[in-house]
This record gives C-alpha cells, sequence and structure tokens, in this order.
C-alpha cells in the first residue's frame, strides 16, 4: 500500500471518530411547546336527549272496541281534535232511555203546576159549598129539633153530614197545598225530574268517553290501537307529546357538578345530523343526585327555533362552555412536575440551550391543560418529553402535530389553536 493511501485512510478513520464522538455527546431532542397567550376554554361534553316539557298517554275509560283511529304517529294534532273512536250504539240507546224518563218527569211537574193546580183549587172550593150547605142544614135541623118537629136521630145524621163535608174540604186543601210549589208533590216532582236530568247526564258522559280527543295541541309519539281491537281501561293507545319548547335532558357525572351553571351556553349536534350544529343554554340542574348512578339531571333549553329534523328521544352531544380565559398561557398537563391537582407545580423549560427548572401556580384546569398564573412568559419554551436534569444541555423540537379544535367566533391562529384544544 501506497503512503498516500495511507494517510487517506488514517484521515477518513480520524473523520469516522470525530462524528461517532460527537454523535454520543450531542445534547438530546425533546419535543417542546412555544407559549403563547391564547383563549382557553375549558368545555364539559356529554349526551343528551330530546324531550318535552309534557309527555301523556291516552287511554280509554270504557271497555268497548275500537271503530276508528284517526291519527298515525309523527301527526299534528289541535285541542280537541279526534283520536279514536270506540262503539256507542248501546250507549246511544241507554241516552235515549234517560232522555225518555227526564221528558215524562217534566211532563208530570208542569203538569202539577198547571191543570192538577187547577183542579185541586176546584175541588177546595166544591167542598167548601158543600160544608156551607151542610151547616146551614144542621142550623134548620137543630131549630127544628128544638121546636118538636123532628127527633134527635134526624139532627145526629146531619151533623154526620156536617163531619163528612168538612173532611172533604180538609183533603180538597191538603191537595191545593201539595200541588204548591213548596207543596210534597211537586217537590217530588222535582226530584223525580232531578234524578233523571243527572241519569241523561250520566249517559251523556259514558256516551262522549267513545270518542278519545286530544287534551291539547300536540303530537303522536306512539300509536298501539288498530280498529277492530278491543280495548279496557288503564292501557295507554296514543302517546302525545305536547306542544311546547323542546328541551334537551341529559344525565351528567355528579363529579362535574361544581362546573356546571345556569345560563351557561351549549354547543350541540345530532348523532344522526352531525354536520348541523346548534345552540343551546342550562335551563336546570337538578337539585337531587341519582344515588344509583351518582349523576345529576340537567335541562338545556334552545334559545331559537328548534331543528326541523329534531325528534323525541333522540340522542344528542351536548358541549358546555364551562369556564373561559380570553388570555392565558395554558401549559400541557404532562409538562406538569408534582401533583397536576395542586395548585402550584413545576415544569422544565430550555433557557440557552440548557435545561431550567421553574416553580409555576396554576389557574384554570382542563383535562389537558392547565393556566400558568406566575412562573412563564409569553415565548418560553416548555420541555414535554421525560424528566431532564436541570443543567443539562438540550435541543426542542416544536414542530410536532397539534390536534386543534378552534374556538367559535374567534381566528383560527395556531395560539387560540393550541389554547382551545387544551380546553376541554
Amino acid at each position: 500500500m501506497s503512503r498516500r493511501a495511507v494517510w487517506l485512510f488514517v484521515a477518513l478513520a480520524a473523520v469516522v471518530a470525530a462524528l461517532a464522538v460527537w454523535w454520543a455527546t450531542r445534547p438530546p431532542t425533546v419535543p417542546a411547546v412555544t407559549l403563547r397567550a391564547a383563549p382557553l376554554v375549558r368545555t364539559l361534553q356529554f349526551s343528551a336527549r330530546v324531550a318535552t316539557p309534557s309527555r301523556v298517554d291516552v287511554g280509554s275509560t270504557l271497555t268497548g272496541r275500537v271503530v276508528q283511529v284517526a291519527v298515525d304517529e309523527g301527526a299534528q294534532v289541535r285541542k280537541g281534535e279526534l283520536l279514536v273512536r270506540l262503539e256507542s250504539d248501546e250507549l246511544r240507546a241507554v241516552l235515549a232511555q234517560a232522555q225518555a224518563s227526564e221528558h215524562q218527569a217534566a211532563a208530570r211537574l208542569a203538569g202539577l203546576r198547571s191543570t192538577g193546580r187547577s183542579a185541586a183549587q176546584a175541588a177546595v172550593e166544591q167542598a167548601e159549598s158543600v160544608l156551607l150547605a151542610a151547616q146551614a142544614e144542621l142550623r134548620r135541623t137543630q131549630d127544628l129539633v128544638a121546636q118538636g118537629f123532628l127527633s134527635e136521630s134526624r139532627l145526629d145524621d146531619v151533623r154526620r153530614v156536617v163531619a163528612v163535608a168538612q173532611a172533604q174540604l180538609d183533603s180538597a186543601r191538603a191537595q191545593s197545598a201539595a200541588n204548591a210549589d213548596a207543596g210534597t208533590d211537586v217537590a217530588q216532582a222535582q226530584a223525580q225530574l232531578a234524578l233523571a236530568r243527572s241519569t241523561t247526564a250520566a249517559a251523556q258522559a259514558r256516551l262522549a268517553q267513545t270518542e278519545l280527543s286530544a287534551p291539547a295541541d300536540a303530537r303522536v309519539l306512539a300509536r298501539t290501537v288498530e280498529p277492530g281491537q278491543i280495548v279496557q281501561p288503564g292501557r295507554a293507545l296514543l302517546s302525545l307529546a305536547l306542544a311546547g319548547p323542546l328541551q334537551l335532558e341529559a344525565q351528567v357525572d355528579e363529579r362535574y357538578l361544581e362546573q356546571l351553571q345556569v345560563g351557561q351556553l351549549a354547543s350541540v349536534v345530532a348523532d344522526a345530523f352531525p354536520g348541523q350544529r346548534f345552540a343551546a343554554r342550562v335551563q336546570s340542574i337538578a337539585p337531587l343526585v341519582d344515588a344509583q348512578r351518582g349523576a345529576i339531571e340537567v335541562k338545556l333549553a334552545l334559545p331559537q327555533r328548534a331543528p326541523e329534523f329534531l325528534r323525541e328521544d333522540m340522542t344528542l352531544s351536548v358541549e358546555v362552555e364551562t369556564a373561559l380565559r380570553e388570555r392565558a398561557l395554558a401549559v400541557p398537563v404532562a409538562a406538569l412536575r408534582g401533583d397536576p391537582a395542586a395548585a402550584r407545580a413545576a415544569v422544565l423549560v430550555e433557557r440557552d440551550g440548557r435545561v431550567e427548572e421553574r416553580p409555576v401556580r396554576l389557574g384554570l384546569r382542563t383535562l389537558d391543560a392547565a393556566e400558568v398564573l406566575e412562573g412563564l412568559a409569553d415565548g418560553d419554551t416548555v420541555l414535554l418529553g421525560p424528566a431532564l436534569k436541570p443543567g443539562s444541555r438540550v435541543r426542542t423540537d416544536t414542530s410536532g402535530p397539534v390536534v386543534a379544535k378552534a374556538r367559535k367566533g374567534t381566528a383560527d391562529d395556531m395560539g387560540s389553536t393550541i389554547g382551545n384544544a387544551w380546553g376541554r
């Protein structure tokens, strides 16, 4: 081998050795994020269902055969509109019989108050005249007996005639009194008429129960009856959602109760229509926690008209904005050293190519990020990789992918994107 080739080989070996030493002693490259003040949003996500304030089941109070079902599922009905009709022939006959009894009682009462009253008065007048004649005959007989022209037996006969006439007058007067407005016959006739009218009203009410009508403006949710079926009291034939503003009902884990408040805004999307997001607002939070599920019921109202595609019991995904910082420095939870739930922690930052530990005071927290109130400044580079010894050399890589969710109504800049991606 020539001298020149030997020198080339030695130079190449030296270069390789130098590269190996450089590779072995170069500082490690760790992922990092450069802090920028941006909006930080904390949201709470949960599932909900569409519900109406009032939902009723319509059933029959009679046992009977269904003749007609006038509505289908999904139909909009107005108050009083016919829903279901039952057979009514027998009840109509009962009503006709009750009405005939009522007319008969009314006619009897009217007769007592007109012709019956006149006949009773005439009978009183006739009895009075008969009594007057008998009394006059008694006086003449007494005079003749006193003069000896008639016997005492004749006087006894005349006295009996006067007594009979008096009894007839008393009877006629009693009958006349009975036919008066406060009399017993009229009172009895009035009671019979009242009884007949109540029987008619009961028959009319039972007949009316053969037609089931909508109790209010509503939408038919379910229909479980068909013509020809025999129905009985207590069975639901139709399920109605009464007209009114739609509500969203959700069961939220009680651990997040502190984050929820009445009036908070929410973004809602139906699983069946993922591209049609709409707004809602927290309307009420139940005062009791469901002990079986460890959840609390939350109701949300729609401030605007509900989308046409919403259906009763439809599954929805709700995202409630529970906290907001318009400008905040936020670090990923993975960058915190110590207890992430504590008010203070520490982070590792890159300063002049070396690792530096910084104590920080934390504020608003989300699942992925925490707001830094003290200890860091805009532009600081926070290390996300494994724990390194403070003072050691380090290189940072801030080019890693960021899964972002832009806040509604703000610019989709990088700072805003990062802040909202952590704000869940």
